[in-house]
């Protein structure tokens, strides 16, 4: 009998993606639900802060340490120069809330290019491991993340294609619905992290460029769904999803008429 999906089609695809969104939001539902994706919930933190960073480090400013509390949230310190012009300082913040959505996007594509399937998980476990070595300073960072990272490094180690393909199509889809759980942050002036009150992102991106932080927190929104759909497309193209047609020996020859 035919299967109704075909292995590496479309529709497969689609499936999975779904399959991950489901996960992803029904999960922490789920008796000991919250336990199992609270390390996700740490790594959704992790893509955030690095964004801020990273960011830093493009900007040719100093990033000194990442600092990663046990309730989700997080604070990336930066040294900025005291002549770093506002876009500087715009970037570095905006670079935080756009990281997650970025990062997901990019894992949603690669998880349409089998050979990029393990590679792509390689390199998210040693970034992960390198991170903790040169940035992290705090105590549920060295916890959460070596873990994180060590599992990733299995996967795609000795995990079968499948799962691999589908672990990265979890991460994208977690990074990039972090997005809907930052939502009222975005739109937030102020907040309270680590015990202090502090400018949000979209609180400093108003500092720096003078329009209302609610502007800046739907410029994020619709970049970041725009990422998102852009990558969707992407990967759910029938041209890259769909299965390969067998291919013919060299010595069979074909006549038509």
């Amino acid at each position: 009998m035919r299967p109704l999906v075909e292995p590496g089609s479309q529709a497969e695809q689609v499936g999975r993606l779904l399959l991950a969104g489901v996960i992803v939001i029904f999960l922490p539902a789920l008796p000991f639900g919250n336990y199992l994706i609270y390390p996700f919930v740490i790594l959704t933190t992790w893509f955030h802060e690095m964004g801020h960073g990273l960011t830093a480090l493009m900007m040719g400013q100093q990033f000194e340490r990442l600092m990663i509390y046990s309730t989700g949230s997080g604070v990336a310190e930066s040294l900025i120069a005291s002549d770093a012009s506002v876009f500087t300082r715009a970037a570095i913040a905006a670079g935080g809330p756009l990281a997650p959505t970025f990062t997901g996007a990019l894992l949603i594509m690669a998880s349409a290019h089998r050979k990029l399937w393990r590679p792509v998980l390689w390199g998210m476990a040693a970034a992960i491991l390198i991170s903790v070595i040169v940035y992290v300073r705090s105590p549920v960072g060295y916890a959460v993340l070596p873990m994180v990272g060590a599992f990733l490094a299995i996967i795609a180690w000795k995990a079968k294609d499948g799962l691999a393909r589908f672990a990265l199509q979890f991460l994208g889809v977690l990074a990039a619905m972090s997005m809907l759980a930052d939502f009222n942050y975005l739109f937030t002036e102020v907040a309270i992290i680590g015990g202090q009150q502090i400018p949000s992102d979209t609180g400093q991106i108003e500092a720096a460029l003078i329009l209302p932080h609610w502007f800046w927190a739907i410029a994020i929104t619709l970049t970041s769904a725009l990422m998102i759909g852009a990558s969707l497309k992407y990967a759910l193209s029938e041209r890259r999803s769909g299965p390969r047609p067998p291919k013919r020996p060299d010595n069979v020859l074909q006549f038509k008429r």
